[in-house]
């Protein structure tokens, strides 16, 4: 389905092949943003992309997926340095397009804090650079560590790095907190890059395509004399963790930022009304080319800090703050072929490969086209000129072809109906009103080489099992070696080295007495898997490639069943019947029907549970997660909300009831702990009363959510 057509247009089973899709791309597309510094996406199509799944879920809330980009920022960090958790995590933000987003983003905020429409509601907005996020922790008022975002949980420890920058200082002023930290962006000026580029190709070296991709690549050195070398600054703009909040507004935090001797933006200021942000918008968008560095929008947030705290976050983005991008730039080149992918779901996705054109100052040769009704839809042919846009970085969209332009030998493409790789039919399911599905599939299944490779490759991703030294290049090493081809195979593979000799490339001199002449990274791979044998749960239920299971649904299911073997037994009886313990796991917040349906149709596979058990067999040991927020009144309760809440609205109370560890849904079952009644509570609270559910009035919850 095209990112362009109407979501009103989409039927259910469209909609959810849709997000399976999004969904897809764009953890594809973080990996190579946050973790390589390499782009495959311009801003402006991730927007897009990340803009149609929200609408697709708002209009069909049950199809959210657990693994939605709306739930995650970033991608998990790479190997190259040590990692770092940060104590708060590094969230990302939430977008508005246009006015009318803006002006929804206030409205949101005051329906959320009940405030009246004529309220004063103060708000601040900055540029948003387009650098690299960084984090800086000082104690005592010294600098101990600098980290990158990384997965917004876990980020990488680039402290030496960092001290290299001249904007950042390494002692603070007496008087602050005793832990400060500071959060910024890293970037480079537009001066600073054209001059490090002539030195590039001074040196013969290969110039960097943008300051976005400089100041990432000079910041991720391991040799800080390098980093120290490139011309980097550094804007503050928010915090994490703080011994305690000097001031109780923004704009009182930014000064004292200032006071600290970080820089912040001279174009932040204070408004009052959604019409003062949308006129700066517009000021820094007309200055956006004298600037001297790049920006790709305005970042908007509430002034007063008790505000900020009351809305919270959603799952990846505060509520009480925005981020209103500029609009992409556009250019024209010609399409020279379209090739087709095989993802490990055997979804056979057509990617454009474009004559190399500069947009944006930016050299482009890629994009994916998503699916044959994209191209049907735009009517886009090999041989096209066609109109490309960016936003920032490299990829572009492909908008439209250039039709007054369209060369006489322009080839329609056919979308093949056969897999490329293994030569099975490749269709589109049909749903019950006759309707296909947008994606085509390739029915090899298991016996597909391209989806079982690339199953092991998502089984090894630094989200999933993340083994040093076992990437996809080496899977596809393996593979054609015969010597991977499921994942337990991985946990075996030294063991079986003695039937099946490995290839001439794993040693160091030519195969001479097995092991012992084997190369030192073979030998530290096998020390790799064998530590990784012992892996958190949720790594390995993500790491089976289920669909519909991203990272936030594989940890939620880890800490729903406590150990694989449950999770197998239980899903196995609920495939067989079991419509009790169905109710009971479709009742759990997150758990819909679409995910519920992917784990009965895995695990009734017996060749996946056959995998499962080798693997458990092979030696490999899930540790459950630890508890939420354990020292909490509702750590483990479930609880439902019903009625009218006065003191603070639903959104709020459900927010603050899963802080404090507690599980929300939203039906009444014997299982369920609590239920809080507001005004006009109905069905759901005879029915708590029934059952013998403890009852709590608004007033007894807000006390309790109080501690």
């Amino acid at each position: 389905m095209s990112a362009e057509t109407p979501v009103e247009t989409l039927t259910e089973q469209q909609a959810q092949a849709e997000l399976q899709r999004l969904a897809k791309d764009m953890a594809a597309h973080d990996a190579a943003y946050y973790q390589d510094d390499a782009p495959t996406l311009s801003d402006g199509e991730y927007d897009a992309l990340r803009q149609r799944n929200e609408q697709i879920e708002n209009r069909f809330p049950n199809l959210k997926r657990a693994d939605s980009p709306s739930d995650k920022v970033g991608a998990t960090p790479s190997g190259a340095f040590g990692k770092v958790e940060h104590s708060v995590a590094m969230l990302s933000l939430g977008n508005a397009f246009t006015p009318e987003d803006v002006q929804e983003f206030d409205t949101r905020v005051r329906r959320f804090l009940n405030l009246e429409p004529d309220a004063e509601l103060a708000l601040t907005s900055e540029p948003k650079i387009d650098g690299l996020s960084a984090s800086l922790r000082y104690e005592k008022g010294v600098l101990v560590r600098g980290a990158t975002r990384g997965d917004g949980r876990v980020g990488e420890d680039i402290t030496a790095n960092l001290k290299t920058l001249p904007d950042i200082p390494h002692r603070l002023p007496e008087g602050v907190p005793d832990v400060v930290e500071i959060r910024g962006e890293v970037y480079m000026s537009g001066a600073n890059f054209a001059a490090l580029n002539a030195r590039q190709i001074a040196a013969k070296a290969k110039p960097f395509a943008n300051p976005r991709n400089a100041a990432a690549g000079s910041l991720r050195q391991l040799d800080t004399k390098i980093t120290a070398a490139r011309p980097l600054s550094f804007f503050a703009y928010t915090w994490g963790e703080m011994s305690y909040l000097p001031a109780d507004t923004q704009r009182g935090m930014m000064a004292c930022f200032e006071a600290w001797g970080f820089r912040v933006n001279p174009a932040f200021i204070g408004v009052t009304h959604p019409d003062g942000l949308l006129a700066h918008w517009a000021d820094i968008e007309a200055q956006r080319a004298s600037l001297g560095y790049d920006i790709d929008g305005m970042v908007y947030k509430v002034d007063r800090l008790d505000y900020q705290a009351r809305l919270g976050f959603v799952s990846r983005a505060p509520r009480w703050a925005i981020a209103h991008k500029f609009p992409a730039e556009q250019a024209s080149t010609q399409l020279n072929a379209i090739e087709i992918q095989v993802g490990r779901t055997g979804a056979l996705t057509p990617v454009a490969k474009l004559e190399p054109v500069t947009v944006g100052g930016v050299v482009v040769s890629n994009a994916t086209l998503h699916n044959g009704d994209e191209i049907a839809r735009k009517d886009l042919r090999i041989g096209d000129n066609v109109v490309v846009q960016r936003a920032g970085d490299v990829i572009p969209q492909v908008v439209k072809p250039v039709l007054q332009a369209r060369p006489e030998n322009s080839l329609e493409f056919v979308f093949p109906t056969h897999c490329p790789e293994c030569g099975s039919a490749a269709v589109r399911d049909v749903d019950e009103d006759g309707k296909a599905d947008v994606v085509t599939r390739c029915t090899g299944g298991l016996t597909c080489p391209a989806q079982a490779r690339e199953r092991l490759k998502h089984f090894v991703s630094r989200a999933a099992l993340d083994i040093d030294g076992l990437g996809q290049k080496q899977i596809d090493e393996f593979w054609q070696a015969n010597m991977v081809q499921a994942p337990q195979d991985i946990f075996t593979l030294q063991t079986r080295f003695e039937d099946n000799p490995p290839p001439k490339w794993l040693y160091a001199n030519g195969p001479k007495d097995k092991l012992g002449t084997l190369k030192e990274s073979v030998k530290k791979l096998f020390k790799a898997i064998e530590a990784r044998k012992t892996v958190d749960l949720d790594r390995l239920i993500f790491g089976l490639g289920i669909r519909h299971v991203g990272e936030t649904t594989a940890r939620g299911l880890a800490r729903h069943f406590g150990s694989l073997e449950k999770m197998m037994q239980d899903v196995r009886d609920m495939g067989r019947g079991d419509g009790a313990l169905r109710a009971d796991l479709e009742a759990v917040d997150g758990f819909g029907e679409t995910l519920l349906d992917s784990l009965v149709a895995f695990f009734g596979e017996e060749k996946n549970c056959e995998s499962v058990q080798a693997l458990l067999t092979a030696g490999v040991r899930p540790t459950p997660l630890e508890a939420v927020a354990q020292d909490t009144p509702v750590a483990g309760k479930t609880i439902v909300f019903t009625g009218t809440l006065v003191q603070m609205t639903r959104a709020e109370a459900k927010a603050r009831a899963e802080t404090m560890g507690a599980k929300v849904v939203g039906s009444i079952s014997a299982k369920t702990d609590f239920l809080v009644a507001g005004a006009e509570a109905g069905s759901k609270l005879t029915k708590a009363q029934g059952l013998g559910v403890t009852i709590l009035s608004e007033d007894e919850w807000v006390a309790l959510a109080s501690l």
